[in-house]
């Protein structure tokens, strides 16, 4: 058996060496290229992931800003949006900022209805764009005024309902052509039903209205004419079968219950058990009259429900400038009201009425106005009963 060896170059004539010391070049030059390949992909993916590691920051880091701003929000709505757009969060652009208050995520629903009923040009042209987020065609007017309602709670200023309303029947009768025969119509029946849901639902209420006096309060307002007795019907039913749902906000934190207070200062207040004159500050709002130890208290030392109570001056022998807030129907009864005790829990009230000193007459005059207005005042009827004359006066 003859043995196979192996061809020598010397087998090989000049051209075909040629040939393969090409090919071991082109090998060469290839596993090069290969490499080079590998390491400019290995380049490309730490790119990447440098790219996501520094989106990812910039991800959380924009979340953090989102989540500062919204705390700023709640606690001041203007100083909120300015932070947010200094940030580059948030533009400036009025559908913009709408959006952003209309998805509401982590907002105070008081604090998106007190910066949407502001008056100033940039409040009014995002309450529009606000409400125009709405979609509100094909919806009865519960229906509408149900999402409309629940998307900020309204005010308690007269004058920002108003601005308010008006923008939603605007933008309700744009989007129902035909419903109604004026935007003042369906103003008008909106608050209308607003008050039907109280008087409806209310525990407090103990007249609950039937359907005629419905009817009744709704009579002419539709350019002089009655609405059509099976559209109030409908409204009617559905309020008194579901009551608005209204937003209710966190209520750990009694910050929000103060913006914009009808009056705020320092009085001094008579003490009930032991009658000792202390200082405190007043903050008067939503028909109710909170004092602190400091203007820095999140927590008020006591609050007083001014409903069914009345506000007179008089005279004490060692404080000038006094006034009193009393019952008047019920003379000799403690005053329902709640106070912090010494050990931090709430406790019911023992004044039959309150004793408040301010520093000058002045003062005290208009602390006693800010309160009877605060007792007094339904900014509901009030606008209804303005609305309605406008209506008459077009007859």
């Amino acid at each position: 058996m003859m043995d196979v060896c192996p061809t020598s170059s010397s087998d090989l004539s000049e051209t075909e060496e040629a040939e393969i010391e090409v090919i071991k070049q082109h090998r060469t030059e290839l596993l090069e290229d290969i490499q080079k390949l590998k390491d400019e992909i290995a380049e490309v993916f730490a790119e990447i992931d440098l790219f996501q590691q520094s989106q990812s920051s910039k991800l959380i880091q924009r979340d953090k800003i989102l989540s500062t701003g919204r705390k700023k929000f709640n606690m001041d709505p203007t100083k909120g949006l300015q932070y947010l757009a200094e940030h580059k969060v948030l533009s400036s652009d009025v559908q913009d900022i709408a959006r952003f208050l209309y998805k509401g995520e982590g907002l105070n629903k008081t604090a998106i209805g007190d910066y949407l009923g502001q008056r100033d040009p940039l409040n009014l042209q995002v309450l529009q764009a606000f409400v125009e987020c709405h979609q509100f065609a094909n919806l009865n007017l519960v229906q509408a005024l149900r999402q409309f309602l629940w998307s900020f709670r309204l005010p308690g200023e007269a004058q920002k309902i108003d601005r308010m309303m008006e923008a939603f029947a605007n933008w309700y009768c744009q989007c129902n052509p035909g419903v109604f025969q004026s935007t003042d119509t369906c103003y008008i029946l909106s608050f209308s039903i607003i008050m039907l849901n109280t008087s409806l639902h209310n525990p407090n209420v103990k007249d609950k209205p039937p359907f005629e006096r419905f009817v009744s309060m709704n009579r002419d307002i539709n350019d002089g004419a009655d609405l059509p007795e099976p559209l109030l019907r409908i409204l009617f039913d559905s309020i008194k079968n579901e009551p608005f749902s209204i937003p209710e906000d966190d209520g750990n934190d009694l910050t929000h219950t103060f913006f914009n207070p009808s009056r705020e200062g320092w009085l001094l207040k008579l003490g009930g058990r032991v009658k000792t004159w202390k200082r405190r500050w007043f903050i008067l709002t939503d028909n109710c009259l909170y004092y602190f130890e400091f203007t820095t208290d999140k927590e008020p030392l006591g609050i007083i429900p001014l409903e069914n109570l009345s506000v007179r001056k008089v005279d004490d022998p060692k404080k000038p400038n006094c006034f009193e807030l009393f019952n008047a129907n019920c003379k000799g009864q403690k005053i329902k009201a709640c106070k912090t005790d010494g050990d931090g829990k709430v406790v019911e009230g023992k004044h039959q009425s309150y004793k408040i000193s301010a520093a000058v007459p002045e003062e005290r005059d208009l602390w006693i106005e800010a309160i009877r207005t605060s007792i007094s005042r339904d900014p509901f009827y009030d606008l209804v009963a303005a609305r309605k004359k406008k209506v008459a006066s077009k007859k």
